[in-house]
């Protein structure tokens, strides 16, 4: 049976797609379908396997046709299911299927927009906040996102390559003991056997300095079979350790997503979502409010909303920033501050995250600060004890956003 767009749903309700397209001659058995390596194996990587299941569009053939050379089609059975037939605009099609735009340049688009190659003292560790490193342990991913902003070295086509010297990028956090917070990324290492975690997590929890461990992942999304009960006892084993789940729209927080979610939450996990701000995808108050609510459902705390960052070929899925700003005002003061993420921008060619927030501040001097509240009511609340600070020339009379102040 194939499902309709309308079938699909807004993405408010927890829903399972399963077997959806994998129905057909027979489809797969309930083992094999819960089976977290099946689906990598049975991911779909051609464009035969999508005409198969879709009616692409031109943009979208062209775009498949292209993808060889820029970054890999891979998605998972699971993933596939949450795509309609017959809607390119689809929220979640946007993400994961190539278009002919990805070959398109703007003056604006970077290779390595997050500056991360300029802060890499070893192959593949950066370094480029005082306490914390990234450590780029893999280049594959369950399924990849059309806007990866690694996309210069993930997935195995055309010239990508990351070169990880794990060893030198071990002795490197032995050496430095202002290290204190380590994150695994790539690609994803929840791809990696139970071993392979457990083995890098076990060589990370020897340094002694080494506080807090993170993993960057999209695995219980993409592939949720891959959260297993040994799983989430392994990496229990190595607290305290956190996880940054990558959700963008509400349809992606399927029954076996939440379920997965939860196995990690109940194992002593605590769980962050980081969205990216995408055109056609989530840029729209209504869409990123369902989301953030949905995912306190799942135990997962909304952390961040990315501005998308200016990878090449990624300029047909980038909004405003004012939109951005436009969907936290909606957000804040009218759902809980749980579920509000920070808007942030990472700065171009490796300046770091800088947070974006809509101006609440509208006057600010030594003696008193001027705010709004989410309503657009004006407070002051007296500014004592700052004989001791210096203000800086610009801060010591600011003016904020005039429209509120003498309107």
């Amino acid at each position: 049976m194939i499902t309709s767009v309308k079938e699909k749903g807004d993405g408010k309700e927890f829903v399972s797609h399963a077997p959806g397209y994998w129905s057909r001659n027979g489809g797969a058995a309930l083992e094999q379908w819960n089976d977290w390596k099946w689906q990598l194996k049975n991911r779909i990587t051609t464009l035969a396997q999508l005409e198969e299941h879709l009616e692409l569009n031109e943009e979208e053939r062209s775009g498949v046709l292209l993808s060889g050379d820029k970054l890999a089609l891979a998605i998972t059975p699971h993933f596939f299911n949450l795509i309609p037939r017959d809607n390119p605009d689809d929220p979640i099609r946007r993400q994961v299927i190539p278009r002919i735009e990805e070959s398109w340049t703007s003056p604006y688009d970077m290779a390595d927009p997050c500056g991360e190659d300029s802060h890499m003292p070893v192959p593949g560790l950066v370094h480029r906040y005082p306490d914390r490193v990234l450590f780029l342990v893999t280049d594959r991913c369950a399924s990849y996102c059309r806007y990866c902003t690694r996309s210069r070295v993930v997935s195995g086509v055309g010239e990508q390559e990351l070169h990880t010297d794990f060893e030198k990028a071990f002795h490197y956090l032995e050496q430095h003991t202002e290290v204190r917070d380590v994150l695994l990324s790539g690609g994803d290492a929840l791809i990696f056997s139970d071993d392979k975690i457990e083995k890098l997590l076990s060589r990370l929890r020897a340094i002694k300095h080494i506080e807090f461990l993170r993993i960057g992942t999209r695995v219980p999304i993409f592939l949720p079979q891959r959260i297993t009960s040994e799983l989430c006892a392994k990496l229990a084993k190595y607290h305290p350790l956190w996880m940054s789940v990558h959700v963008n729209h509400p349809r992606e927080l399927t029954i076996e997503v939440k379920e997965a979610l939860e196995r990690l939450a109940n194992a002593g996990i605590p769980l962050g979502n980081q969205s990216v701000l995408l055109k056609g995808v989530n840029d729209n108050l209504e869409t990123m409010k369902m989301l953030v609510q949905k995912l306190l459902m799942c135990r997962v705390r909304p952390y961040y909303l990315y501005q998308c960052d200016l990878i090449n070929g990624s300029s047909h899925l980038r909004t405003s920033v004012a939109k951005g700003i436009e969907i936290i005002e909606g957000l804040r003061g009218y759902t809980t501050g749980y579920a509000v993420p920070q808007y942030v921008i990472d700065s171009p060619g490796g300046g770091g995250k800088v947070p974006i927030n809509p101006g609440y501040i509208l006057y600010h001097d030594k003696e008193k600060i001027v705010i709004r509240n989410y309503e657009g009511k004006i407070f002051e609340y007296p500014e004592t004890g700052n004989e001791s600070v210096e203000f800086a020339r610009s801060q010591s009379q600011r003016d904020y956003h005039d429209e509120f102040l003498y309107s």
